[in-house]
């Protein structure tokens, strides 16, 4: 039966058509510096679900950055699917023609190929393959092509504002073609450690802020990473820290009068973020109390700060949820294997469309995240092609 189902995709849409929405993506710069960053991506989506008649609007999210979004409308009576993945990338640093798709050894070279254009143009040719077919769908597909996900989420957020009656989503981030149903929530804290800066032939006038630092991270040593690794969760694991930079002081011979931490906390579903961030200032509450020297303020660093109140909240979907079940299913048969359900080991958007809309979420696209935003970023050219018939078939199935 799915022999059938794929030649007939096969039939509405081709690999090389597939390959070209990828080089037309590519060719678009859409990295940070750029006017209106992600819009004339948006606008080349546009244009190309225009050409197959398919229903699709630009929408403005901030200072000129749009979002694109299209629908195939279904009869009514199903469930709704969206497929999304933002459109900005990272800058080229030092990649050579980042924005030129360069074939070579069975990978698709280019700044965006794997994170996220390239998945991307597999969600769209899935799309155009459907509106071909002329099958009549009971639930709607709709495709996001969302801003701003390496910085602030803005395209997601303001998709959430809109109210799109979605059931169910897929996010378009590089798994090899695995199935993931859950990742950490992420934050990045900074703590702002102040002393009183003297010559270091005085030092007993002196506040060291170095010192007041290293005695607050051995308190996390002690009281908070032992409850991080307690926290575990069946298919992520457990929750993690990590000390990402420390600096203070500016020479030898002078007391710190300023140390700076930061860190990076992530944290697995069911935790509550709220809690988290009460773990670290009780620590700095206590250290305060007992010690009328100790100064330190702190804050979620600026990268990470999130409109609205909104954060990086983990994801994580019901394995017994249809779109697991149904996606799975799909894939062991076009794959020919049994399909990991595994676990996304960065943050996604998927993590707002699950706790803040109560979607039903997974990850799931080709191509491997560890060239992602390397300067030899490539997508895995075998996988392209039944991730589009993949999308196919899932779209078919769950909104019918």
């Amino acid at each position: 039966m799915y022999n059938k189902k794929v030649d007939e995709i096969k039939e509405l849409i081709s690999e090389k058509e597939v390959i070209k929405i990828i080089k037309e993506l590519v060719e678009i710069p859409s990295y940070p510096g750029i006017q209106s960053q992600e819009t004339k991506v948006a606008e080349k989506i546009k244009h190309i679900f225009e050409s197959e008649n398919i229903k699709v609007e630009v929408q403005e999210v901030v200072d000129g950055r749009c979002n694109v979004i299209a629908r195939i409308k279904g009869n009514g009576i199903g469930k709704n699917l969206l497929l999304t993945g933002h459109t900005d990338t990272v800058p080229p640093y030092d990649m050579e023609n980042a924005c030129k798709l360069i074939e070579k050894d069975n990978k698709l070279y280019g700044r965006g190929t794997v994170d996220m254009k390239g998945p991307l143009a597999c969600m769209i040719a899935s799309m155009i393959a459907i509106k071909r077919s002329k099958v009549e769908l009971k639930g709607d597909l709709i495709f996001a092509g969302v801003i701003d996900e390496e910085e602030g989420s803005e395209g997601t957020i303001d998709l959430l504002k809109r109210n799109l009656d979605i059931d169910a989503a897929i996010v378009g981030e590089p798994t090899r073609l695995e199935i993931c149903v859950a990742h950490r929530g992420l934050e990045w804290i900074e703590f702002d450690f102040v002393g009183k800066t003297v010559h270091g032939g005085k030092q007993e006038e002196g506040i060291n802020a170095i010192v007041k630092a290293t005695n607050f991270i051995q308190r996390i040593e002690d009281e908070v990473i032992p409850k991080i690794y307690s926290n575990t969760h069946p298919i992520i694991g457990t929750s993690s820290m990590n000390y990402g930079t420390i600096n203070g002081g500016t020479q030898p011979s002078t007391v710190a009068g300023n140390c700076k931490l930061k860190i990076d906390r992530r944290w697995v579903p069911k935790e509550n973020y709220q809690d988290m961030l009460k773990e670290y200032q009780d620590i700095l509450d206590d250290m305060s109390k007992k010690d009328d020297k100790f100064k330190c303020e702190m804050k979620i660093m600026k990268e990470s700060v999130m409109r609205d109140g909104y954060v990086h909240e983990a994801m994580e979907t019901d394995t017994n949820s249809d779109i697991v079940k149904i996606s799975k299913g799909i894939t062991d048969k076009i794959m020919d294997k049994d399909t990991k359900l595994t676990y996304f080991p960065a943050w996604t958007d998927g993590g707002l469309l699950s706790s803040y809309a109560n979607i039903e979420t997974i990850v799931f696209a080709p191509g491997d995240l560890e060239s992602a935003h390397s300067s030899k970023e490539f997508i895995d050219k075998k996988q392209v092609y039944p991730a589009t018939v993949i999308y196919t078939l899932i779209a078919m199935e769950y909104c019918s």
